[in-house]
């Protein structure tokens, strides 16, 4: 009656084998390090650049524990935060510009660990130390600047077609075009239409004057506000790779905020500054008459920058078109050769002055420069085919089709596309976060000692077995979050500690319903069996209903209270599994091979 078959009994063994496993990197800790990364991809992370952090390590006599090359870095790790330090320094100054260096911290866990993809919770902001910033995007600044823009474009695209109007304005969200007769009005509005489709036009006569009023269309507001929380995602995250944080957060919250946490960053004024900051976009032609030597200076008129392979090139003072004028980049592909492509589109004034520039300079390359800090770096210089018109742009040539991705939102993405407002701020620093982790860990064995001896003082027997499937069910929710590569911060600890309260629940109810059924005169077989089978019902519905509750805080919830819902799921499949099979597979153990069971130690 209270037997598992053989496989039952090595299923749960496995599983708590496998939970061991993947919680063990967990209490090996971390070493401070330094990560070596190459900023451009004909920089690659090597055997040469491995040898190179190696010689600059030990000529300025710091002794790394070890250093390990990857498929992306180069990582060195260190005993102590001193020598990790000094490592940053040395390693900035030897290796230049070509290379991020980044301080981090390792997992502490043998190798074999690693190899089994068996690696550790990552800590959040307020367990590892850094700054957290939560920033507002204007929203309204970025409706005006589209509608601004889309008012010069006006203004161009009728000067264009020579239809006269006697002006352009706007009120609010209102655009107003005003013509000197109904002919010109039915002109601009025909050629409005075709080329505005964002705008809901309609007529209006008020004081003598022939009028047309448009309004963005709500799913065109909807894309501009998108696009621009977007855009201030990939700029913020391109910005913070200069601060060297190896695993910084950066994601939208809600509709209009972007959360930003920099572990280990404490230096909170410099971290604003790059996150404020502006940068700017140029088209330039590449001066390809004059070729560039190593050292020497750049010829008359023009000016040297890098590309993103690391190659120089001269590019004329000339400005044919800043950032301003391009008002989408989607990547794509080529419609003649299906090769990854970038497709561009310029605003009315952009598409007149990109095609007169085309027009006049066909087999010449075109370099596309991000300024930032003063510093400029060409993202893509293409050769110009034939003359382009009509304001769209393909950027096409042995590009795969992350490239094409990559490029396309950093066209975009050059500027902020709305100013933004830190509304939080917070520092939370080494030592105290530290003393949280110190916390957190005391409090929950505090707990689990506490309920340990309840537990055994009142049921006995089954108390203990309650326990050691209580340690079971917290084995496989560290096992689990670890597996997924969570971020362990205080309200998931907390949520671990309100676990283990919860899933004690479905003990109590199973030795309840056992005590019961032996006050009823049932044998102590019959009792077991009866308990466990009678309980499941009610412990289901009990974990299903918070179940709902955790999902709940997920989906509408965000921040720290995801981190908390995440745990409370999990917490409950760990304690479903626990509570119901590891605990009986015990008391099966132990009690379902005697044939004449007279009495069970239960309390």
């Amino acid at each position: 009656m209270n037997r598992y078959p053989l496989w039952k009994y090595l299923l749960i063994l496995a599983v708590l084998v496998l939970g061991l496993l993947y919680t063990l990197p967990n209490f090996f800790g971390e070493s401070p390090a330094v990560q070596v990364q190459p900023l451009h991809s004909s920089v690659k992370a090597d055997g040469a650049l491995l040898q190179r952090v190696q010689s600059s390590l030990q000529a300025a006599g710091l002794n790394p524990a070890a250093v390990s090359l990857d498929s992306t870095s180069v990582k060195a790790r260190f005993t102590d935060t001193d020598s990790q330090l000094k490592a940053k320094d040395v390693l900035q100054k030897q290796l230049g510009e070509d290379y991020v260096v980044a301080l981090n911290l390792l997992s502490s866990s043998p190798q074999w660990l690693t190899d089994l993809h068996a690696l550790p919770m990552y800590l959040g902001l307020d367990l590892r130390g850094g700054v957290h910033f939560l920033l507002q995007v204007d929203m309204k600044a970025a409706l005006d600047k589209s509608l601004e823009s889309t008012i010069s474009d006006l203004r161009s695209t009728l000067r264009e077609q020579n239809i006269p109007y006697s002006g352009v304005s706007r009120d609010g969200k209102q655009i107003t075009v005003k013509f000197r007769d109904e002919a010109a009005r039915t002109a601009g509005g025909a050629k409005i239409k075709l080329q505005f489709n964002d705008l809901a036009m309609f007529e209006k006569d008020a004081g003598g004057e022939f009028q047309l009023v448009g309004t963005l269309k709500p799913e065109a507001e909807k894309r501009i506000l998108d696009s621009a929380v977007q855009q201030n995602l990939l700029t913020l995250r391109n910005r913070v790779n200069e601060l060297g944080v190896a695993e910084p957060v950066i994601q939208q919250q809600g509709a209009d905020r972007v959360v930003v946490q920099l572990p280990g960053v404490q230096d909170t004024a410099r971290a604003k500054d790059i996150l404020g900051r502006t940068a700017t976009l140029e088209v330039r032609l590449v001066d390809d008459e004059h070729p560039v030597v190593a050292g020497s200076a750049a010829p008359l008129g023009t000016e040297l920058f890098r590309d993103r392979d690391g190659n120089t090139l001269a590019v004329k003072k000339g400005v044919i078109l800043t950032g301003e004028r391009i008002s989408d980049a989607q990547p794509g592909f080529d419609n003649r050769t299906n090769e990854p492509a970038v497709h561009i589109n310029l605003d009315n004034i952009g598409a007149r002055k990109f095609k007169e520039s085309t027009r006049e300079n066909v087999n010449r390359r075109m370099a596309i420069i991000l300024f930032e800090k003063g510093r400029g770096e060409v993202i893509t210089a293409p050769v110009i085919r034939e003359e382009i018109g009509g304001g769209r742009v393909q950027i096409s040539g042995k590009m795969s089709t992350e490239e094409a991705q990559d490029v396309s939102l950093l066209l975009r993405a050059g500027a902020l596309a709305a100013p933004m407002e830190i509304v939080e701020e917070r520092t939370v620093g080494p030592s105290l976060g530290a003393d949280n982790i110190a916390r957190g860990f005391q409090s929950t064995q505090i707990g689990f000692a506490a309920i340990c001896i309840f537990m055994v003082a009142y049921y006995l027997m089954f108390g203990t077995v309650s326990m050691l499937a209580l340690a079971a069910n917290l084995l496989l929710l560290v096992a689990l979050l670890s597996t997924l590569q969570a971020t362990l911060t205080l309200p998931g600890m907390a949520g671990i500690a309100l676990t283990l309260g919860m899933a004690i629940d479905a003990n109590v109810l199973i030795n309840e319903r056992i005590r019961e059924e032996l006050r009823n005169g049932v044998t102590p077989q019959a009792a077991i069996h009866a308990g466990y089978d009678r309980a499941f019902a009610t412990i289901l519905d009990s974990n299903i209903t918070t179940m709902i509750a955790g999902v709940a805080l997920f989906m509408f919830g965000s921040g720290p209270v995801r981190g908390f819902a995440v745990v409370l799921c999990l917490g409950i499949l760990t304690s479903m599994f626990s509570a119901v099979l590891v605990s009986r597979s015990l008391v099966n153990l132990i009690y379902g091979r005697r044939a004449r069971l007279s009495k069970v130690a239960i309390g």
